[in-house]
């Protein structure tokens, strides 16, 4: 007879883990449902699950390693009596990968949950911010309120499925196997509705619209998810409902940007207020001691702003969904310069730089002595 530990792959001092990863890959190569049925195959998977029956039980796995096949053979009554039932090691095996196959997750007729149903949902900026409740319009399954649920007409019940007997699974042998499946007359139910429900159509259940309630906490964001339970579709035969989860997503915003936290936001500034300093409004999502009732706040321009510099007005941004902390707002300036001049404005611009120097132009200074080294470098003078 063939070593054990050769028949699977393994060495001898292979972990359990090892061990049912190597029988499960050659289980699964040699499975004769796999093979159309060969001999050869059904026998070399009869060899494998013989060898993995006695290396993964300790007390057989000890006596194989002491005294052969003569430890697991001559304790147990002769050749093969080590060899567990397939549907067994199966279960044990591949109960995750085959689902109700081989004896595994075996099922009954009985009460089934009803599905999970999902909803999007697109809010706006300000209701992330400030929260709301919002009203869904969502389509579920039901249970039909004619027959209570059994599909069968008003006045009849459904009877007992003469093929399972009620169990909703049958049992089928292939081979050396005995593999349990749904019953394919019932569906799985173990009943038969030979008089359907002219509502429902035997199905115990309708597709109807709910409208719901749905609470927005404030500070969400992109992504976020909200669940129901028992606002999902209808269980079946009893069965409890399923949950519904609501993506929400956030519109975008036409003046806000948002940034974890933080609120974006850019205002236009003349070029006198950035020239000398002064005051201007920025729209903001929330009251306050500086915010008037337009949900506008006062930002003071420092003198000499240029486009692109920022003030950060703290705690004036997102509320944290998860704590009480806030993000910022924070307000990019935009240096306007005016269009549309007449002759006494232009006169009184061109007067102004006249007697602006290098001094009040000191970025225009660095960049022209920049240009003309580089003017120099390049025609050598």
């Amino acid at each position: 007879m063939r070593d054990y530990y050769e028949i699977l792959g393994v060495t001898r001092g292979c972990d359990e883990a090892a061990l049912k990863s190597a029988f499960r890959k050659l289980a699964m190569e040699h499975h004769p449902d796999r093979n159309g049925g060969c001999e050869e195959a059904e026998g070399r998977f009869k060899e494998i699950n013989e060898a993995y029956s006695v290396l993964s039980d300790a007390k057989k796995r000890a006596a194989y390693d002491q005294f052969g096949h003569a430890g697991v053979n001559g304790s147990q009554g002769g050749p093969g009596a080590g060899f567990a039932d397939v549907n067994d090691i199966f279960s044990e095996v591949f109960g995750d990968v085959f689902g109700d196959m081989f004896g595994a997750r075996q099922r009954r007729s009985g009460p089934t949950r009803g599905q999970d149903l999902r909803y999007d949902l697109e809010i706006t900026l300000e209701q992330a911010y400030a929260g709301s409740e919002v009203e869904i319009v969502v389509p579920a399954s039901i249970t039909c309120e004619s027959c209570e649920g059994s599909g069968a007409k008003a006045g009849t019940s459904p009877t007992v499925c003469g093929s399972c007997g009620g169990a909703g699974r049958v049992r089928a042998s292939q081979g050396f196997f005995s593999i349990e499946r749904a019953c394919p007359r019932c569906g799985g139910s173990g009943r038969l509705v030979l008089d359907p429900c002219k509502d429902c159509h035997g199905h115990g259940q309708v597709r109807r619209e709910r409208t719901l309630q749905v609470r927005i906490p404030a500070g969400v964001d992109d992504g976020a998810r909200i669940r129901l339970a028992g606002e999902g579709d209808g269980g079946t035969r009893g069965g409890p409902r399923g949950d519904l989860y609501i993506f929400l997503s956030v519109a975008p915003h036409e003046l806000f940007e948002r940034d974890g936290l933080d609120l974006l936001c850019t205002v236009p500034v003349p070029m006198t207020v950035a020239a000398l300093g002064g005051e201007i409004d920025a729209p903001c999502l929330m009251g306050g001691e500086n915010c008037d009732g337009n949900c506008k706040m006062t930002v003071k321009v420092p003198e000499g702003a240029q486009t692109g510099r920022t003030v950060r007005l703290k705690g004036k941004g997102m509320p944290s969904l998860r704590s009480r902390d806030r993000g910022d707002l924070v307000v990019e300036l935009f240096v306007e310069t005016p269009t549309k001049l007449t002759a006494r404005q232009k006169e009184l611009l061109r007067e102004l730089g006249d007697l602006c120097g290098e001094q009040q132009n000191p970025k225009s200074a660095s960049f022209i002595g920049k240009a003309k080294r580089f003017w120099e470098d390049v025609t050598g003078t």
